[in-house]
């Protein structure tokens, strides 16, 4: 799902200049000659698409402080940024106060345009990660806040909504990692127990012995340490939604349970004189065949019915390619903030290796994926190199070492030591295999003693640093080091100066 930046200019010249600078920062653009247009725009079917508006001030039929007054309510968190021919403190003062992320001056540099272009869209993908965050954790997940623009995702939505807006029983089915929670969750925050309980159980990581009782609550004294009541998730649930993952894994004993207390809508606490009615939403969620289990006895055919009513598929990572970069997106935003790193994104050739790969461990396998490049990557975005075990998996991703150069000249020495050169090994010297390093590195003083480590090193670097223009992210990758540690060296060998 491709990011759109909507340019709102009356003046066609500058609509064409800036679509060339939002080209060049990788993205999409749409277009609008006036301030009526650009609002239709946010209105209509694409309006979900725009994930950024550069707004000129002055414009004939409606001046962008009248569009970001009737934005505002709509697209509170769409970011905005002004620019105008006639810059002045006053108008950047109200363009901000108006709802404005940043403001311009025309004519703005591209280079100045584009680095407000993403520091924009990093500001809005962080506060909305949060807010997506916070409204999972209070109940209120809407699907509109799910990634998905791949066909088979957005097929599945269009099946959560329908089932959010009725109390019927749902089993969601799909691959580990698939994000079978989440999905559960925005069915929760679209229907009618939005905001309400939303407990999980993990029934294949409950002990046999404690199922029931974690399931059905039990008194004070009802089994040895049972030293006071319990609830049970099915109390804690009511009103809201019970979400039961690897239902599938229920012992048989309890499968009767189960089914009595989704007929009766009331439950039996191990050890109560009477049962407990509870009001629950239930959805359940699989990675197994459960057909497979029914016709194996694993699982009772009556519960499985009971359950099935409403089956939800969710696709696996691999059907979801086109969902691949904005997943990737989502997830630079939140783990580099955790991490407290400035990461800018991916590039173009590690997303295509990421979007080719088939993703066995789904969602949860992407994201540890790029938790990982995080924390590897010393520069300010993800390279191939940052993900060599995905690109191990991929084809035409692990390239064969080429190889060495076939050196047409005599072993390489100079008197008694110096690599690069091209002179004779003197007699007696052992052979030494051509080796050109830039213009040389001295490995023997002039009185023919090895030279010290650290001097030989101190070359080594200082030549790195000048064969890659000072760049010292890649010094580092190239001489397979950290940052800090080239950083350290480069301190302690005096180098600073000579840079």
């Amino acid at each position: 799902m491709n990011k759109k930046v909507l340019i709102v200019d009356d003046d066609p010249v500058q609509r064409r200049l800036l679509t060339e600078v939002v080209k060049k920062a990788g993205l999409e653009s749409l277009e609008a000659e006036g301030g009526v247009e650009a609002l239709k725009l946010c209105d209509g079917p694409e309006g979900n698409l725009i994930s950024l508006m550069i707004l000129d001030l002055v414009m004939p039929d409606l001046d962008g402080m009248g569009v970001l007054e009737r934005l505002r309510p709509k697209k509170p968190h769409l970011p905005v940024i002004v620019q105008t021919a006639h810059g002045g403190i006053d108008t950047a003062v109200s363009a901000m106060r108006a709802g404005a992320d940043d403001f311009v001056v025309k004519p703005v540099s591209p280079e100045r345009l584009q680095v407000s272009i993403k520091n924009a869209l990093k500001v809005n993908a962080l506060t909305s990660e949060l807010t997506r965050s916070r409204n999972q954790s209070r109940g209120f997940l809407s699907f509109d806040e799910l990634i998905a623009g791949s066909p088979a995702m957005t097929q599945a939505l269009k099946i959560g909504r329908r089932a959010a807006q009725s109390n019927i029983p749902i089993l969601l089915e799909g691959e580990s990692g698939v994000g079978k929670e989440v999905f559960a969750r925005a069915i929760q925050g679209s229907g009618e127990r939005s905001g309400k309980p939303f407990i999980t159980v993990n029934c294949g990581a409950i002990p046999d012995n404690l199922v029931e009782s974690i399931l059905f609550g039990h008194e004070k004294g009802a089994f040895t340490g049972a030293a006071e009541k319990h609830d049970g998730k099915f109390v804690e649930a009511s009103g809201g939604t019970l979400f039961l993952d690897e239902v599938s894994e229920l012992p048989l004993d309890t499968q009767v349970k189960l089914l009595r207390a989704l007929q009766e809508g009331e439950v039996d606490p191990v050890g109560a004189k009477r049962p407990v009615k509870v009001d629950i939403r239930l959805i359940s969620a699989t990675n197994k065949d459960m057909i497979q289990l029914v016709t194996e006895g694993k699982f009772r055919e009556d519960l499985y019915y009971r359950l099935n009513v409403f089956p939800i598929t969710i696709p696996p990572l691999s059907r979801r390619a086109d969902d691949i970069p904005a997943l990737t997106e989502l997830f630079i935003t939140r783990l580099a903030a955790e991490e407290g790193r400035r990461i800018a994104g991916v590039m173009p050739d590690a997303m295509e290796m990421l979007q080719k790969y088939e993703w066995p461990g789904n969602v949860r396998q992407l994201e540890n994926a790029v938790f990982r490049a995080i924390v590897l990557c010393e520069g300010d975005v993800l390279t191939k190199a940052e993900f060599p075990q995905i690109a191990a998996q991929v084809d035409g991703y692990v390239p064969s070492p080429p190889p060495a150069p076939r050196s047409t000249q005599r072993p390489i020495y100079q008197g008694p030591a110096m690599i690069g050169d091209g002179l004779p090994a003197p007699k007696g010297a052992a052979a030494i295999p051509s080796a050109i390093i830039g213009n040389g590195v001295q490995i023997l003083s002039d009185s023919g003693d090895v030279r010290k480590l650290e001097e030989v090193e101190a070359d080594i670097i200082r030549h790195a640093i000048g064969h890659y223009q000072g760049h010292m992210s890649k010094v580092a990758r190239g001489l397979g080091i950290g940052r800090s540690t080239l950083y350290r060296k480069v301190k302690e060998m005096g180098l600073e100066a000579g840079l």
